[in-house]
């Protein structure tokens, strides 16, 4: 495959040309930014090439068009860096390389996928023979590498399924579609006071006339009507990364397998990606038992990422918990150590990079749907797993009726604990403020006073605040002036003189031990 046709620069340089740009950003991942400066060089020559076969007032109406090359995204490559676009006052983004195909929030996007190879006889052959013993109707998926071969993959599957006589009633399958490669700013919601993204090519429901309409990672599908994907198995083409881990946490409930694109075989052995859910259902359980909630800014440039925020910070505090945000790019454990007082992180970022392992951290970083099942008291999960969070918008706030002195039981204590109250919560704050109450703590600790002092919060488990947190362990409480037993100051006494080779009053001097 010739080098134009893999970076697709005549459909570029049409959508640059049709919408009129004129500073235009390419953003690339860092295993593509070697080919960064072919890529400007093939653009602009076609760009010369549609404005000068234009008419003569089409040509003297166009601009000139600017080219910026963007590496090293802020947030994951996957999404559109809005914010370096906007550092060369870009007018959209050309996005190449993996993508999770995210709504973006103020500039249109042109996503170039990429052209992987692929076997299509091999894969049509495994999917085939998959299709014809599993039962059930297979739905289809893929990274989106591989859309460019799944017409070809189709043909060749009608064919094999034609030579080993199986009828397409016995071997029902369905292949998803690409979203559209097109992302436009999302319009207002107009029954909604918040932003939320109105983006038909990535949005699922339920109950519609024709069944059930499903998205995931850029794909679209939809089923017969009276269908539900638990009816379904799934057959992933592709590489076990995100985007696969994403469609088994999505689709827990179904039977899923991946055809490996590399090896050329079909993996049946899921053990380990469904492990992956059991460790996010005890992070679940770990964050209920959190004081201070971090929420973690995971990208600038996905539509409704504000609001979530927002509705975050509403449902933590809801909870009777402190919140706190933080922005600083891709979050790393020695950058989250740098905050121990927080218990748990909630990470508000795209649904390829939300799933962050955590083992290495400090704390656990959820995401937030888990932290609508941690922090909302009484809900039982029941199975389903949002990896979107725009999916999350507008959700209800949890019922905060219950009394908050009922004790709760926690499974990762194994004992009956007391919450902190939110309504003492919210007074505290009213009444100081969080920067009032740091600095009283803190003019506090610098105060003399006993060792086996210790500061008792209001729920006797530990700091409710930073600034607690702050009083307790990162202030200087001065010196020990007193022993831990208790006794009475003893005299001062005097200190050896002399050299370190021979101190005045030694027994044995060097001198002595010599001569000996």
């Amino acid at each position: 495959m010739d080098f134009e046709t893999n970076y697709e620069i005549e459909d570029t340089a049409d959508f640059i040309h049709r919408r009129n740009f004129s500073r235009v950003a390419l953003q690339f991942p860092d295993e593509l930014l070697k080919d960064s400066m072919r890529v400007v060089g093939a653009l602009r020559d076609k760009l010369q090439l549609l404005k000068e076969s234009g008419s003569e007032t089409q040509r003297d109406g166009a601009k000139e068009v600017r080219l910026f090359v963007m590496a090293d995204a802020t947030y994951g490559s996957c999404c559109v860096d809005e914010v370096g676009a906007s550092h060369s006052d870009g007018e959209c983004v050309i996005h190449y390389g993996h993508t999770c195909l995210s709504p973006s929030s103020t500039l249109p996007a042109f996503f170039v996928l990429g052209k992987a190879s692929v076997d299509a006889s091999k894969c049509a052959e495994s999917l085939s023979n998959y299709a014809s013993t599993s039962g059930k109707p297979v739905l289809v998926l893929y990274g989106l590498e591989y859309a460019h071969a799944i017409s070809h993959i189709q043909d060749v599957v009608v064919s094999v399924l034609s030579s080993l006589n199986a009828s397409t009633s016995t071997c029902e399958y369905h292949f998803a579609d690409v979203a559209s490669r097109v992302t436009d700013p999302p319009k207002l919601c107009e029954n909604s006071e918040n932003l939320r993204p109105d983006c038909d090519c990535d949005t699922s429901c339920e109950g519609v006339t024709s069944g059930f309409t499903g998205s995931i990672g850029g794909l679209i599908w939809s089923l017969p009507k009276g269908s539900k994907m638990e009816d379904y198995s799934l057959y992933w083409i592709g590489s076990e990364n995100s985007a696969f881990a994403n469609a088994v946490l999505t689709f827990n409930g179904c039977e899923i397998v991946r055809y490996d694109v590399e090896q050329g075989c079909l993996m049946t052995d899921l053990s380990l990606q469904r492990k992956i859910l059991k460790r996010r259902y005890y992070l679940v359980e770990k964050a209920k038992d959190a004081n201070i909630v971090g929420i973690l800014v995971g990208t600038l440039g996905v539509a409704g990422y504000l609001n979530m925020i927002h509705q975050m910070k509403d449902l933590i505090t809801a909870a009777g918990k402190k919140a706190y945000t933080f922005v600083m790019g891709r979050p790393n454990p020695a950058k989250l150590a740098n905050f121990p007082e927080c218990d748990v992180f909630v990470y508000v970022s795209c649904p390829q990079t939300a799933l962050l392992d955590s083992k290495e951290f400090l704390a656990p970083v959820i995401t937030p749907f888990e932290a609508m099942l941690s922090f909302s008291r009484g809900r039982e999960w029941t199975g389903a797993y949002v990896t979107k969070f725009w999916d999350l918008i507008d959700s209800p706030l949890p019922d905060v009726r219950h009394d908050p002195e009922e004790a709760r039981f926690s499974l990762i204590q194994g004992r009956y604990v007391e919450d902190f109250s939110s309504k003492e919560n919210v007074e505290e704050e009213e009444e100081n403020g969080r920067v009032v109450a740091l600095s009283a703590t803190m003019e506090k600790a610098l105060q003399l006073r006993d060792k086996s002092t210790t500061m008792i919060t209001s729920n006797g488990k530990g700091a409710t605040s930073g600034a607690e947190y702050f009083a307790t362990r990162r202030t200087y409480h001065g010196l020990d002036m007193y022993h831990d037993s208790g006794s009475t100051v003893e005299p001062f006494l005097i200190g050896r003189s002399g050299k370190a080779s021979g101190y005045e009053g030694e027994r044995n001097k060097p001198d002595t031990e010599a001569k000996n």
